[in-house]
């Protein structure tokens, strides 16, 4: 069994400025993303682990995905879904698939896993990926991390939600958002006059 050590990504560390193929929906071509292009640009990231292309759960959740994406690219975030495939078994899954019919982000190929073990959503036994998701700030930094066994699928919605959150105290650094909070609800200061009185705060 093949366990080369790669130096994993930690929560809160930058994370290297990396190169992964893919297939791009978009143009019908294969390409590349770039994090370093998503640095200079001032994007987020969110990458989306999933174990392989023709399975099952894994064209629900990309469809989900794909209902957010426009969302998302214009407040600044691009989503780049990744598994242990080629480009070229992308491009044929997204060609037959009829759930992918509206999907148009990039769809990753880790065909050595390399980019699996970075993040830590690798196994071992199958050679595949953990549904892992992670978002990237646009200074590179690793601001979620989630990873999820295989029997279960995502929630798009959700995710959007974390990023929009994370967007919002990026910008807002003396603010932290609480549980489920949205665009429009309240934040909290971390402050001494909160501390055992959050509820008279929200």
């Amino acid at each position: 069994m093949d366990t080369e050590k790669i130096e994993q990504i930690s929560i809160g560390k930058v994370i290297p400025e990396i190169n992964i193929k893919t297939y791009n929906p978009k143009i019908n071509a294969f390409s590349e993303f770039s994090l370093k292009k998503s640095k200079d640009n001032g994007r987020w990231t969110v990458f989306v682990f999933y174990p392989a292309d023709y399975t099952f759960v894994c064209p629900t959740e990309l469809a989900d995905y794909a209902t957010k994406q426009e969302e998302l690219e214009k407040i600044g975030v691009d989503i780049v879904s990744i598994s242990t495939d080629t480009e070229f078994v992308h491009m044929a899954w997204k060609r037959e698939e009829k759930l992918l019919k509206d999907v148009n982000f990039q769809m990753g190929a880790d065909h050595n896993g390399s980019v699996s073990k970075m993040f830590g959503v690798y196994d071992y036994n199958t050679g595949e990926a953990y549904r892992g998701t992670f978002i990237i700030d646009p200074n590179l930094v690793l601001v979620s991390s989630e990873i999820n066994l295989n029997n279960v699928g995502r929630d798009a919605d959700e995710l959007t939600r974390k990023v929009k959150a994370f967007i919002y105290v990026s910008l807002h650094p003396h603010e932290v958002c609480p549980a489920k909070w949205s665009k429009g609800h309240k934040t909290l200061k971390p402050e001494e006059t909160t501390i055992g009185n959050v509820s008279e705060f929200l």
